[in-house]
C-alpha cells in the first residue's frame, strides 16, 4: 500500500515517524509546501487553494491513501479535499478525537488543546470534543513552539521559559490531565510538555492516525521495509536533512 503525506512544511515528519515505527505502508510519498509555510496565519480560501494544489502533485503517483499531516489544513480544507479525491483522505483532527475517546473515559477530566493560530481559531477540536461530551476543554495558541522545534531546541532554558510563558498561569489555576498536541511539530516537545504538567497524558497526531487507520479500515498489514521519498516546493535538501535528524535509523541513507 502506498500513502501520500501532505504538510505545509516539515512538521508532518512526526507523523511519518509513527507510520514507519508501525510499518503500515510499503511506500510513503511526503510532500511539504515549504515555499509557502506557515499556513496557520493564512485565510481559509488560501488554505483550501493550496491544499487542492497539493492534490495535483499526488496525481503523479499511484497512491492508495492521502494523510493530511497538518492541523490547519485538516481544520479548514478537509471537506474540499475529500470531495476532490476518489481515495481516502485522512486529516489529523478526527483521529485525535478518537484517541481521546479511546484513552480518556472520564469526560470531566481537563483537556488542553495546543496548536497554532489557525487551528485554534477554527475551534474544530473544541467542537468535535463537545460532540463527544468532553466539556472541560481549554484551547491555547502556542505558535512559538514551532520555531523552537525548527531551531532544534527540544529542551533547556529557552524551552522552559516558553513553557512558563504559555502555561504558568494555567498550571496554577487548574489541573491539566491531558494535552492534545494539535500541531505536528509539537510531538518533538512531548516529553517536556508532559513533564511540565506533572506527567500528564498526551495525544500525538502520528500515533492517533495509526490507530485511526487500523480501527476505521480494519488495516493490519505490516511491511518489513518502507520506501520513502521526500518532495518540497522549496529547498528539498533541507527537508531531507531534517528528516534524517528527526527520523534517524527509521529511514535508509
Amino acid at each position: 500500500m502506498k500513502v501520500g503525506i501532505f504538510d505545509s512544511g516539515i512538521g508532518g515528519l512526526s507523523v511519518v515517524k509513527s507510520l514507519l515505527k508501525h510499518k503500515l505502508f510499503k511506500e510513503i510519498i511526503y510532500y511539504g509546501d515549504t515555499a509557502r509555510v506557515p499556513y496557520g496565519a493564512k485565510d481559509k480560501n488560501t488554505i483550501i487553494r493550496y491544499s487542492l494544489e497539493a492534490l495535483e502533485f499526488f496525481k503523479n503517483f499511484d497512491i492508495d491513501m492521502i494523510i493530511i499531516a497538518c492541523n490547519t489544513v485538516s481544520a479548514f480544507a478537509i471537506y474540499e479535499l475529500k470531495q476532490a479525491c476518489d481515495i481516502p483522505v485522512i486529516g489529523v483532527i478526527k483521529p485525535g478525537v478518537l484517541a481521546v475517546k479511546n484513552n480518556i473515559k472520564n469526560k470531566q477530566e481537563s483537556i488542553l488543546v495546543i496548536a497554532t493560530k489557525g487551528t485554534i481559531n477554527s475551534s474544530r477540536y473544541e467542537n468535535e470534543l463537545k460532540k463527544e461530551k468532553y466539556l472541560n476543554v481549554t484551547s491555547l495558541q502556542t505558535g512559538l513552539f514551532v520555531s523552537l522545534v525548527e531551531e532544534g531546541i527540544f529542551e533547556g532554558e529557552i524551552l522552559n521559559s516558553t513553557l512558563d510563558y504559555y502555561f504558568k498561569d494555567l498550571k496554577e489555576s487548574k489541573k491539566i490531565h491531558t494535552v492534545i498536541l494539535a500541531c505536528t511539530h509539537f510531538p518533538l516537545l512531548e516529553k517536556e510538555i508532559s513533564k511540565y504538567f506533572d506527567n500528564c497524558k498526551t495525544i500525538h497526531s502520528g500515533n492517533a492516525i495509526v490507530e485511526f487507520i487500523k480501527e476505521k479500515y480494519n488495516y493490519t498489514n505490516t511491511f518489513k521495509n518502507s520506501k520513502i521519498s521526500f518532495f518540497a516546493t522549496e529547498n528539498p535538501d533541507n527537508l531531507k536533512k531534517v528528516a534524517k535528524l528527526w527520523l534517524g535509523s527509521l529511514i535508509n541513507d
